[in-house]
Parts: structure tokens; C-alpha cells; sequence
């Protein structure tokens, strides 16, 4: 049975807010559907990060649950999705994740999306890492979860932090088989050469 094209998005409060903006516009723009879970802390970064409202966000989701939710549609194993990305992941966020002692929806979700045998994929957002945040990566990667800090590339040469922004959220969808068109990929043209073409 082909799970339905939607995907749970977690943001929690780790700095980086724009990876979830970008990947909940990228989202919208390739067709799937996008369910989305706040942390407390991610909109107080949000404010600290942008001038974007909470509302605005969530409006970028196609739905949109409170992090108080824990009765929600994703808290549930019956939910069918292609898995779940948290992005940014705060450590905080990640230690829930590993102990299975979730006190959020966010934290559930992903829970719901390990247990499952679903993709789970954590952006987490930490530098630099001391050994206990290295040995809950480990138990989480053990567990089937995929750790993926927003670490830049530059052999795309960006201009700009959108391009930035632009290929580390590309490569976290490829982690679910999603092209979504603005990864520079090494050895191929850029992806506006190709529309050209």
C-alpha cells in the first residue's frame, strides 16, 4: 500500500526557522500535502528570526496542529504519510525523540513515525556537539531515525542564503524520494539550466 503524498513537518525552536518556512513553501509548490506542528519555543524564535506571524506560518501548511494536540490526526499510527522532518531540530526536541518520553505533539509524531518504520528526518541544529548529544544521535540513527544538520554546501557556488537554504532543504527531501527542483546536483547543471533546456 503506497502511502498518500503528505508529509508531517515538525518546527521546533532551534535557530534556523527559515528551513521550515522554505520547506513548508517547497511543499505547497510540489503537491504535497504538508501537516504541520509548532513547538512553544520555535515561535518565539520565529519572532526572533523574522517578522513573519505565527498565523502566517501556519497558514503555509495545508494543515496545521497545536503542539498541545496530542489527540491529533498525526499523533496516531493510523495516519498514513511518507514520514515526518523536523526542521529545525533543537536538541531538546531530539532527546524526546531518542527516550520516547514525548510531552508534545511534535515529539509524539515522530515517535508515531519511528514506530511505524516511517522516515524520520531531524535537522538538528547544534554546534558544537559534546558527547552526549553525539551518543543520542547515535541511538536515534540505531533506532532508523536519519540525522541531518543544515550544513551548506558551496561546490553549487550560493550567491545568496537562499541558495543556501534553498539546496539544504532539496537535500532533506530527497531523503523522501522529492525532487523538488532546487538542488544544484554535483556533476549536473543547475536546476533553472535544465528548465531551459
Amino acid at each position: 500500500m503506497t502511502a498518500p503524498s503528505r508529509l508531517v513537518v515538525g518546527i521546533s525552536g532551534a535557530s534556523g526557522v527559515i528551513l521550515g518556512i522554505r520547506l513548508l513553501s517547497v511543499l505547497r509548490r510540489t503537491g504535497v500535502e504538508s501537516h504541520l506542528v509548532v513547538s512553544r519555543s520555535a515561535e518565539v524564535t520565529l519572532a526572533h528570526e523574522t517578522d513573519m506571524k505565527v498565523a502566517e506560518l501556519r497558514a503555509l501548511a495545508d494543515v496545521s496542529y497545536a503542539a498541545a494536540d496530542i489527540g491529533a490526526a498525526i499523533a496516531s499510527g493510523s495516519f498514513r504519510a511518507m514520514g515526518m522532518i523536523v526542521a529545525p531540530c533543537s536538541i531538546r526536541t531530539m532527546s524526546e525523540i531518542a527516550t520516547g518520553v514525548t510531552s508534545t505533539l511534535l515529539t509524539r509524531a515522530a515517535d508515531v513515525t519511528l514506530k511505524e518504520r516511517r522516515p524520520l528526518v531531524l535537522m538538528v541544529r547544534e554546534t558544537p556537539l559534546h558527547l552526549g548529544h553525539l551518543r543520542t544521535m547515535t541511538q536515534l540513527a540505531e533506532m532508523g531515525a536519519v540525522i541531518a544538520p543544515p550544513v551548506p554546501a558551496f561546490y553549487n557556488r550560493p550567491q545568496t542564503i537562499d541558495d543556501l537554504v534553498d539546496h539544504t532543504v532539496g537535500r532533506a527531501l530527497d531523503l523522501f524520494g522529492l525532487d523538488a527542483g532546487i538542488v544544484r546536483r554535483w556533476g549536473e547543471p543547475a536546476p533553472a539550466e535544465v528548465l531551459e533546456t
